[in-house]
């Protein structure tokens, strides 16, 4: 070989290699926790993927962090609102679009029981379970047992008439801790109905009772609702 013709030739490679390259061989590949900006600080964190915001469906992953990295738990097939999904930050109430973003989960509810070894507070619904979606209400986006006097039944929602969709559910935190009226209010994750939903994020029924037994309060999952690609991708 000519003196110099190796430099050239490795200079020339670099030039080809594309920008994101797969990392060197024997090293593990990005996870899509660890390739996002922000994951709630805790160490249980579920991704909820959606191909563009025009979709319905897409994934729903439960992380947990082991040894200093993300592993995936769990996952199962996800439905969303049936408009597809809005950025949460401007999204707007009664679009049936599901809110991008990263939100806390605050408690659990269920029609039935809880799942055996579940750890996060369980609220039971009764026959006079609401939630309240009245922007005129002080309950507004809270629920409200009984409904509260200020709360338009027209504008909210009766947990019991929803069984099998609120068999086992999460509250996820948008708009929750400081609401904003007209943003939205009742986003939960929950189990399937007939199809998409009004803007919740759903999951098969044994998805939903898994993710309540491995759910941990004191690990502070979060639920990051994205698309794959564009500004509302997850990373």
């Amino acid at each position: 070989m000519r003196p110099g013709l190796l430099p050239a030739l490795l200079a020339a490679t670099a030039l080809l290699a594309p920008a994101g390259a797969a990392p060197a061989a024997g090293a593990p590949a990005a996870t899509l926790p660890e390739r996002m900006a922000d994951t709630g600080g805790g160490t249980q964190l579920l991704t909820a993927v959606a191909p563009d915001l025009g979709s319905t469906s897409g994934t729903l992953t439960w992380w947990e962090r082991r040894d200093g990295r993300w592993v995936a738990a769990g996952t199962a097939p996800a439905r969303f609102g049936a408009r597809g999904l809005a950025d949460g930050a401007g999204r707007v109430q009664g679009t049936e679009t599901t809110p991008t973003g990263l939100y806390d989960l605050p408690y659990a509810f269920g029609t039935a029981p809880a799942p055996r070894g579940t750890a996060y507070r369980y609220r039971p619904v009764g026959p006079d379970s609401w939630w309240c979606q009245d922007n005129a209400s002080g309950a507004y986006n809270r629920w409200s047992e009984p409904l509260a006097a200020d709360c338009a039944a027209a504008e909210s929602e009766r947990l019991a008439d929803y069984p099998a969709q609120y068999a086992h559910a999460l509250v996820v935190g948008f708009n929750y801790h400081r609401p904003v009226r007209g943003r939205g209010a009742g986003i939960f994750l929950h189990v399937d109905g007939r199809g998409a939903t009004a803007g919740c994020v759903s999951v098969p029924a044994d998805a939903m009772r898994s993710i309540l037994r491995w759910a941990d309060p004191a690990a502070r999952p979060h639920l990051a609702i994205g698309t794959a690609e564009g500004p509302t991708a997850l990373a």
